[in-house]
């Protein structure tokens, strides 16, 4: 029987080391980190929201947009895919039915936040936290929705606390959630790698999770061995993907407006981009399904192409482009 999704993760979250993960935001993307041979991946709800509507994550992207984006990356990959669950989408009984379904879509873990509605983006300005009780019985019924479920999907329980309301704060409410059974910590914005060390230390027994915010966040990046030395156990580079993309996007489209193709090492071959996106491996796979017109069908392309080179090789036929 095939490993779960949840039991992969799981594996990962036992095993030495740091784990690092870069943040997704579509099944191109995510494929081309399985490739890239990573371990897991997350989702970003940030890049989603920029990348499916345009917008900012400030809570505009609905849980069914989310969830749908979510299904097409999980069964683009074969790796671990973790969930941006944002705040559940509302109280309690949200939050059970967020799991739920992140639990039928094949996710092998899902991150849930303690901000009101509307939420606001990570190490953005504006964050606000619901009170201590509300935020830790949104993690007890996630728990809950889990063992419901019959699943082993991971929790992993994040507060926004440190820049609502004090570092403090911070540190009360990841304990909390690791003694309601949260199975992965994660403070944002955590302000320096006295901060990181600091909230390593609690709850020793639950991994912590490092959100590594790049070109210009709040919390220190740190190398995976400075990250391991200090405690963590995984850490999520949430805007590596989107933020290339939209470099990469912009340098072609300046050259495609001054009547230019990008430079060359900027672009993938044509091959290249067949093969990432699986035309080789789909034309073996339809090669076991051939019939015999498909056979004739094919040698007449060929014949087609021959006849095609000696018409182009005729010296009184010329092209224009």
């Amino acid at each position: 029987m095939a490993e779960s999704p949840a039991k992969a993760l799981r594996r990962i979250l036992d095993s030495p080391g740091v784990h690092l993960g870069p943040a997704c935001f579509d099944a191109l993307s995510a494929k081309l980190v399985e490739r890239a041979g990573f371990d897991y991946c997350f989702t970003s709800g940030f890049s989603i929201s920029a990348a499916r509507l345009g917008l900012p994550d400030v809570g505009l992207i609905s849980f069914g947009e989310m969830m749908d984006q979510g299904r097409q990356i999980i069964q683009a990959v074969s790796i671990p895919i973790i969930a941006d669950g944002d705040n559940g989408y509302g109280n309690a009984m949200n939050v059970k039915r967020t799991i739920r379904d992140a639990i039928r879509a094949g996710y092998a873990g899902i991150f849930l936040e303690d901000q009101v509605s509307p939420k606001a983006c990570g190490h953005t300005r504006g964050r606000k936290v619901v009170p201590r009780d509300e935020a830790v019985m949104r993690i007890k019924a996630a728990i809950d929705a889990r063992k419901e479920s019959g699943s082993d999907i991971v929790i992993i329980a994040r507060t926004d606390s440190r820049q609502a309301v004090s570092f403090e704060e911070s540190l009360w409410r990841s304990q909390a959630f690791a003694d309601v059974g949260a199975d992965v910590l994660l403070i944002d914005a955590l302000a320096s790698r006295e901060e990181m060390k600091a909230f390593c230390e609690i709850a020793p027994s639950v991994p912590k999770m490092a959100n590594l915010l790049e070109g210009g966040g709040k919390t220190p990046i740190l190398n995976p061995t400075e990250l391991k030395d200090v405690g963590f156990k995984i850490a999520a580079y949430p805007l590596s993907l989107m933020g290339v993309s939209i470099r990469a996007m912009q340098n072609a489209l300046t050259s495609l407006k001054g009547g230019q193709i990008p430079s060359h090492g900027s672009i993938p071959t044509f091959e290249e981009i067949k093969e990432i996106v699986g035309f080789n491996s789909y034309y073996e796979e339809e090669k076991r399904y051939a019939t015999s017109t498909d056979q004739v069908s094919s040698q007449n392309d060929v014949k087609n192409k021959s006849s095609n080179v000696r018409f182009f090789k005729d010296p009184n036929f010329h092209v224009l482009f």
